[in-house]
């Protein structure tokens, strides 16, 4: 049997393949990318099966322009996986960190140990584009003066010592990746999540009608994401997640909120998984 090809924003060790390890166990090849719209262009040029995109951090909030890619793009949604972000700032071996004059990784990774940083005021900080990016060069190019954060996969993968570990400033750091295929043929039964893109019209209480459709039916919003139409004032797409236990219930939801959508598109049925 083939192995699933899955497209990941970043090199192998970085969170999205953690993300798609979790996910799809460990029996995949992983199709590295420089951007998440490269992995959508490979995804739709069947170089991959799936692409695993975050799509929001507890911390840093949702990824806006990947909910543009979403709409764009119109794959399906067939999964999610959440990840708890622990950082750790790593170096080659034998290192000390009397030694380190720079530290290098992506820029959010960075704003995420504020408190390190204050600490070791220091230390010359780099941004990248990936953190296991980072870790790579470390011991590609035998760097004794740099360390990188980044994830425990990538210290085991480039042969690099744990120098501190969990140099987050906040403990509680989850990122939330999405599941997209471009295989229109896989349905996930027993979904018990969905999400939505649509637009309401701009009038006094026409959201308010929607999100009532979902309440009455005892559907739960777990999340609502507003995005400006381009070139239209006081125009917007909503992305909404809900969940639900009695599928009657929520086929009778969506009969309703039809009547009070624009460009109504389901962007995935698929299994809540909130393990962490």
């Amino acid at each position: 049997m083939e192995k699933k090809r899955v497209a990941i924003q970043g090199i192998k060790a970085s969170f999205h393949e953690e993300a798609a390890l979790k996910f799809f166990g460990n029996d995949i090849e992983t199709v590295e990318c420089n951007s998440f719209k490269q992995t959508c262009d490979v995804l739709k040029r069947k170089e991959a099966d799936f692409v695993v995109m975050a799509i929001e951090n507890s911390i840093a909030g949702s990824l806006l322009p990947n909910y543009t890619l979403l709409r764009d793009y119109q794959f399906t949604i067939i999964g999610e996986v959440y990840l708890h972000i622990q950082l750790h700032l790593l170096a080659l071996p034998g290192v000390a960190f009397d030694q380190i004059k720079r530290v290098e990784s992506h820029p959010i990774a960075i704003r995420q140990c504020d408190d390190f940083f204050n600490e070791h005021s220091h230390l010359n900080i780099v941004e990248s584009t990936d953190t296991a990016a980072c870790a790579k060069r470390i011991r590609d190019e035998q760097l004794t003066d740099t360390a990188a954060i980044a994830n425990k996969l990538a210290s085991e993968m480039y042969g690099l010592q744990v120098m501190e570990r969990r140099i987050e400033t906040n403990k509680k750091n989850y990122t939330r990746f999405l599941i997209l295929t471009d295989n229109k043929d896989i349905q996930i039964e027993k979904a018990n999540k969905a999400s939505f893109s649509f637009q309401v019209s701009d009038e006094v209480g026409s959201l308010v009608r929607v999100l009532d459709a979902f309440a009455e039916n005892e559907i739960n919003l777990s999340k609502i994401q507003s995005m400006p139409v381009l070139g239209k004032r006081n125009q917007y797409n909503f992305y909404v997640d809900i969940e639900w236990l009695d599928h009657k219930k929520y086929e009778e939801a969506l009969r309703r909120v039809l009547r009070y959508t624009i460009n109504f598109t389901i962007l995935g049925e698929y299994l809540k998984n909130d393990e962490v």
